[in-house]
């Protein structure tokens, strides 16, 4: 009994020094422990989560009885109650506080604290310390699909983290939307601040609105928090994409100026960002309204219509891309374009002037009228053919002048005879209409001559005839006068000479005005043979008229000497030289053939020589008297130039020189 009792005592004092050890705050309350830490609280809270395994403890100050501070001392016991970091000292601190550490482990752990001093240890104060470093699933956000048109509200959807979820739970999500791909919402790679998380909805998560967005393409990035602030790995990224822009739509088929029957046109919409493509009724379309009515809409980027009537038409298009925005003015959205379409399908009326201006008789002038596009600017003619010819009408060259078409007739080009003409004026849309009437509805036929008939007479003043001496003026002399007689004083009338071939020049025309008598006279030049025509171009009163043709004959000019005036027979020969004249002409290359000539008196003239020029037309030849019959004799010599090609000269002969044998 009494090893029994002593037993006894030995597990009593023992189970009362555990009790000291891991005794409850209950007891100690009760006992009024004054080595309890009163007060004890966790910093951050009790309640709250906390991502990393160090706490940070804080109590109220013991009052010692000693006066001696005593010991700090705790453990760490799991939700099961069992010891899982044993009994351990805290640093003394003067604000009684200090850092304990739970296992690496997620899990609900209490701090249980106690003093000690020479007294022994006191009663334990509990604290809650939740820790968990787990990170939290990733979870999707919803944005609208599609393109959002630009003002419209935009809410991100979030339909919660996918399980299982940390000890601690989900807290919310963090938010964050700008435009780059590898954005965050949380500046920490592994968790969030409280400040940033923008959605605090659990685990349910919820609806999130976002601030309006600038035109594009902007990033939603989204991560899960967990209770204790542990974020996702992997940041969940969507696009969301805003068009804020009405299409850009174009017209075609509008004609510059009048159109001359119904048009078609063609709408077309563009949109760089959302697009045009046909999406059914709510997708996009393009729009054509004429004149108001209710407008023409074709799913998609292209939409057209006809534009019937005369006169001037509005033609309004827009068109809605595939975020919504369309341009049609409402609701603050950008106004429709416009265009204007004219339309004259009637053709002009065109009428000749009834009379005509006397002082310009070959003047043709008609009228083009229209009271919608008015005449064109640009194209008229009037067109001329004889009188019930049936031939195709000759178009004159016609001048547009306002609401005129002018022309000339060239009467003079004209046979005598009646001739009709014919206008065609056309409006600014392209229509036309043809006419060969006059104001006052009688037909436009005219009788030509228009003007007063003229005639020139000329000829040659002195001797007539051929072989015109060479180098010597030729006086032409003639009168203009109308075909009554009448003279025409003070008209220019031209001299036109057509040199015959070889000359250095084919023509040469001067210019000379008549004699108050209608008279002129021109003292031609000297040069080969050649045509004279005077020729008078008319005017606006005058016919023109051209003169008989003149033709003017010019010899050949020839030089010929001997070197004496006597010849021995049988001595020393007689050298004969001379030279063609050449003035307006050019000698051949291979020159020209000159013949030497002799007679006796009483006889005719006979070749005893032919002979070849050099290119400044020069030659030479040396004659020898040999007969004996010669001696006393006075012979004659003299050069004969033939007719030859392109030579523009007559023939023509040389002065005789005598050269006497002896």
């Amino acid at each position: 009994m009494r090893r029994l009792l002593c037993t006894l005592r030995a597990l009593a004092f023992v189970a009362i020094a555990v009790a000291g050890l891991l005794g409850s705050p209950s007891s100690a309350a009760a006992d009024g422990d004054p080595r309890i830490p009163t007060n004890l609280r966790v910093i951050g809270g009790e309640s709250s989560w906390h991502p990393d395994p160090y706490f940070q403890l804080t109590w109220d100050p013991p009052a010692s009885a000693s006066g001696v501070s005593p010991d700090v001392r705790y453990l760490i016991r799991d939700a099961s109650g069992n010891v899982v970091v044993p009994p351990a000292a805290i640093p003394w601190s003067a604000d009684h506080s200090g850092y304990v550490s739970v296992p690496h482990t997620a899990g609900r752990y209490t701090a249980e604290v106690w003093l000690e001093d020479g007294t022994g240890p006191g009663t334990h104060a509990d604290a809650a310390l939740l820790f968990d470093d787990a990170r939290p699933p990733m979870a999707k956000p919803l944005a609208p699909s599609g393109w959002i048109a630009g003002g419209v509200p935009v809410t991100l959807h979030v339909a919660g983290a996918p399980t299982p979820s940390p000890l601690s739970g989900i807290r919310g999500f963090a938010v964050s939307v700008d435009r780059d791909p590898a954005g965050s919402p949380c500046a920490g790679p592994d968790r969030c601040a409280e400040a940033e998380i923008d959605l605090a909805a659990g685990s349910d998560g919820g609806d999130f609105p976002v601030e309006a967005l600038p035109e594009g393409t902007s990033l939603a990035h989204l991560l899960t928090v967990s209770g204790s602030g542990m974020r996702s790995r992997e940041v969940s990224t969507v696009e969301i994409r805003v068009d804020a822009t009405s299409p850009d739509v174009t017209l075609t088929g509008v004609p510059v100026g009048w159109a001359d029957g119904p048009v078609r046109v063609v709408a077309t919409a563009t949109d760089a960002l959302s697009g045009m493509a046909a999406a059914g009724p709510g997708g996009p379309f393009t729009a054509v309204s004429i004149d108001g009515a209710a407008p023409t809409v074709s799913p998609g980027p292209a939409a057209a219509a006809t534009v019937f009537g005369d006169g001037v038409h509005e033609v309004v298009f827009y068109g809605r891309d595939a975020a919504g925005n369309t341009g049609d003015g409402r609701r603050g959205s950008a106004p429709p374009a416009s265009a204007l379409l004219r339309i004259d399908s009637s053709p002009p009326r065109v009428a000749f002037l009834a009379a005509r201006d006397p002082a310009e008789p070959e003047r043709l002038e008609a009228v083009v009228s229209d009271p919608l596009s008015g005449p064109s600017a640009a194209r008229g003619v009037i067109s001329v053919r004889a009188a019930g010819s049936g031939r195709q009408f000759a178009p004159l060259p016609t001048a547009v002048s306002g609401d005129r078409l002018v022309a000339r007739w060239n009467s003079d080009a004209y046979a005598d005879g009646t001739y009709e003409f014919r206008a065609t004026g056309f409006d600014a849309a392209g229509n036309s209409a043809a006419s060969d009437r006059r104001l006052d509805g009688a037909r436009m036929v005219l009788a030509n001559p228009l003007k007063t008939p003229t005639e020139i007479r000329a000829g040659l003043r002195g001797r007539q005839g051929a072989g015109r001496r060479y180098g010597a003026r030729i006086p032409i002399a003639g009168r203009l006068t109308s075909t009554v007689g009448s003279p025409l004083p003070g008209r220019r009338v031209e001299v036109v000479e057509n040199f015959a071939a070889g000359a250095a020049a084919s023509e040469r025309t001067t210019t000379v005005l008549t004699a108050p008598d209608g008279t002129f006279q021109v003292p031609l030049a000297p040069g080969p043979s050649r045509t004279v025509e005077i020729r008078f171009a008319g005017d606006r009163l005058l016919t023109r008229t051209d003169s008989e043709p003149l033709r003017l004959p010019v010899a050949t000019g020839l030089r010929f000497r001997s070197s004496r005036s006597t010849a021995a027979v049988g001595g020393a020969p007689v050298r004969f030289s001379g030279r063609v004249g050449s003035a307006g002409a050019k000698i051949p290359r291979s020159g020209l053939a000159v013949e030497l000539q002799f007679r006796i008196a009483g006889s005719p003239w006979s070749e005893f020589r032919t002979t070849q020029t050099d290119r400044r037309g020069r030659f030479a030849y040396p004659y020898a008297f040999s007969d004996d019959d010669s001696r006393g004799v006075r012979f004659q010599f003299r050069a004969y130039l033939p007719r030859q090609e392109d030579w523009p000269y007559e023939p023509g002969t040389s002065k005789p020189v005598a050269v006497t044998g002896r």
